[in-house]
């Protein structure tokens, strides 16, 4: 059991999704085989919902890894525009941009490199969706610079945010993960105190949460 759902449930949720085809297939194959993390079916399935509701012109996202995320998110709506993606490793840089290329993104998908944190310092757009997936343990440090670039009816979208059910439970926390666990509960407490935000946390996946302004009519 993953500490967030049952197998039972994982399992039965994942079986309702239908299977990838075509690009994203082949991303996820190449993900497979070289143990590269991307997110997973259910939270996959859940950014194409939201993507197609809010219909986001702009989205910024923090990790790009082989870029499966970006091109899937990319491809679930057209109105997106741009997608604005930070990594700092070369090599999934190397690999992010090559897939980009190769599928003929290029030109709505853009990719940052460096350090999360002193690249959001430096960026002045404002974004529909931000998509966080990147430095676990920073989430918290991000959110502030998150909700500046955040236009006013935006949504943030944190993954991995219950972190293999330890941030829930403190009988799973390993002692090696301690300085994430405490800040991913920093993040949500940020998030979920904020009498400005209303956030909900979903235990999908590895756990996401889902932020925006609260309507200033309420």
């Amino acid at each position: 059991m993953s500490g967030i759902a049952h197998d039972y449930m994982t399992d039965y949720i994942r079986e309702l999704i239908p299977q990838e085809e075509g690009i994203l297939k082949k991303l996820e194959e190449f993900a497979e085989e070289n143990r590269v993390p991307i997110v997973q079916k259910e939270v996959a399935n859940f950014l194409k919902f939201m993507i197609n509701m809010q219909k986001p012109k702009k989205i910024l996202e923090l990790g790009t890894a082989i870029g499966y995320s970006s091109i899937l998110m990319y491809l679930s709506s057209k109105s997106i525009s741009r997608i604005t993606t930070i990594e700092r490793d070369k090599k999934m840089i190397q690999i992010a941009e090559e897939n980009i290329k190769k599928y003929g993104f290029e030109n709505n998908i853009n990719i940052l490199e460096g350090e999360c944190l002193e690249v959001l310092e430096k960026l002045e757009d404002e974004y529909d969706m931000i998509f966080m997936d990147a430095g676990k343990g920073h989430y918290n440090h991000f959110l502030p610079h998150c909700l500046r670039l955040l236009k006013k009816d935006g949504v943030i979208i944190a993954d991995n945010v219950l972190f293999r059910g330890m941030v829930a439970s403190d009988e799973l926390v390993k002692r090696r993960k301690i300085t994430i666990v405490k800040r991913m509960r920093s993040y949500l407490d940020l998030v979920s105190k904020d009498k400005e935000l209303i956030t909900s946390v979903i235990p999908m996946g590895d756990g996401i949460a889902v932020t925006t302004r609260r309507n200033t009519n309420e």
